[in-house]
């Protein structure tokens, strides 16, 4: 094993769920020294997430990890209460459905190790809920990541109503070791932070495009020429501070606050919907993006890439 064998006091992971989430983070913790359980039912699961750790490498690599025999230290067990035995943390990567997730965590908890660390990677059930099935509620906090996580640095650490402080620091602690930007949010809310401000600007793309204002493609460059750019290096709140001049945010709510607000009460007013119209027309321009899903997502890394370096963020910085 390579000198990052122990991160946090975690050496061995197991990742439930062997979709492109689980698989992304099992490539990261590989990369990262960790031995790796995947535990998943699906057949062919083994090569699918093999094949996800094979296209992760080079991405992993150009951030200053060792990708070298990435695979040694994975293994495969189907069987979820085997599979959790030896586990220093446990990152769940299963569906959306409460019932699911229920299930598993009682298997977990009945069989995983009892300093094992829970995370579950969930977009949007809060830990409260899923914690309900579990005897000791205290250990399982939600771990959700930004996909792809091998390579999007933010982590949403969410306590649940019962989670307990010493679970929620360990997660943060781990998550930043790992190299991650860990953010432990003050409450509960449905879909985290991340998710409902990325519904909430999509929701004007669709508005935007299917009004016929922009293509999609027309819209994208607006986006990563302006805001996307922006926002990578200030946020927007540093940004309309800045925008206030001297006076920063305050100035800037004084004189342009309330033109903002007639926008957000007239976008209240409109209806947003994937119906048939809008879906047959953003498929359609779907097809002009130029590339195969594959080819595509390698150049987002590429370009992702160029600028976590540019602004300081790797696994070597």
């Amino acid at each position: 094993m390579s000198d990052h064998d122990s991160i946090a006091g975690i050496r061995h992971v197991t990742v439930v769920g062997g979709g492109v989430i689980g698989a992304s983070w099992a490539a990261l913790f590989l990369a990262r020294g960790l031995a790796v359980t995947v535990s998943d039912p699906q057949p062919g699961v083994d090569e699918a997430v093999r094949g996800h750790i094979a296209q992760a490498a080079p991405a992993l690599g150009a951030l200053g990890l060792d990708t070298s025999d990435l695979t040694a230290r994975l293994a495969f067990v189907p069987d979820l209460a085997e599979a959790v035995r030896a586990a220093d943390l446990v990152q769940e990567n299963g569906p959306e459905r409460l019932e699911v997730k229920h299930a598993m965590w009682r298997t977990i908890e009945e069989h995983a190790p009892a300093g094992a660390l829970f995370a579950t990677s969930t977009s949007g059930i809060p830990a409260t809920e899923i914690a309900t099935v579990l005897k000791d509620p205290g250990r399982l906090v939600v771990g959700h990541p930004f996909n792809p996580p091998h390579l999007v640095p933010l982590v949403e650490v969410v306590p649940g109503e019962r989670t307990s402080p010493q679970t929620t620091e360990r997660a943060r602690a781990f998550y930043r070791a790992l190299g991650k930007r860990p953010q432990v949010l003050r409450k509960e809310v449905p879909g985290f932070v991340a998710n409902r401000l990325q519904s909430a600007i999509f929701r004007e793309c669709v508005h935007l495009v299917s009004e016929g204002v922009v293509t999609m493609q027309e819209l994208d460059d607006i986006v990563t020429s302006s805001l996307g750019q922006r926002w990578a290096v200030a946020g927007p709140f540093r940004s309309f501070h800045l925008g206030g001049g001297e006076g920063g945010l305050p100035h800037f709510m004084d004189h342009l606050g309330a033109g903002m607000e007639r926008r957000w009460a007239g976008m209240a007013e409109e209806r947003v919907a994937f119906d048939e119209r809008t879906r047959r027309l953003l498929t359609e321009q779907a097809e002009d993006f130029g590339g195969s899903v594959a080819d595509l997502a390698a150049e987002r890394d590429r370009r992702q890439i160029a600028v976590m370096r540019a602004l300081g963020e790797g696994y070597d910085s």
